[in-house]
């Protein structure tokens, strides 16, 4: 057995398993993008979301206490806060956020929960489109 060899072995393993950690790192963190997640509203709606009745809908109370922008301000382009717990929010907007709407299965968590808070149901594929299209208008 010769121990040197065995060593490069390792050693040449090494930067492959620190890359495929990399790309497994990326891919988790992000699988989408805002502008697929608009894609994906507006045909799940049949139309193009529309950024002015987004932002509408975005500063509206819908039935109940809040509006999306009690928690995220309004423009949501800096730090919100929960208005019920005080926890602090990332910016909303894509612009002043990069991670904002990458992941999918967030983006769907999450809209989901708010949607109940604010509008006291599920919002439609139209809202989510047109309130997604408001956010990616917004820039620095």
């Amino acid at each position: 057995m010769n121990v040197p060899l065995i060593w490069i072995k390792h050693l040449r393993a090494v930067p492959l398993a620190a890359a495929l950690a990399m790309v497994a790192a990326s891919t988790w963190a992000g699988d989408t993008t805002p502008g697929q997640q608009l894609e994906r509203f507006s045909a799940q709606a049949g139309a193009a979301g529309q950024a002015e009745r987004g932002r509408v809908f975005f500063t509206s109370r819908h039935g109940g206490e809040w509006s999306c922008a009690s928690c995220h301000g309004s423009p949501p382009t800096g730090s919100g806060k929960h208005a019920a717990t005080g926890k602090a929010i990332e910016p909303l907007a894509p612009a002043f956020n990069p991670q904002a709407f990458t992941d999918t299965a967030r983006v769907d968590k999450w809209l989901r929960r708010n949607c109940k808070d604010v509008a006291q149901r599920e919002c439609s594929a139209a809202e989510k489109a047109d309130v997604l299209a408001y956010l990616v208008s917004l820039k620095r």
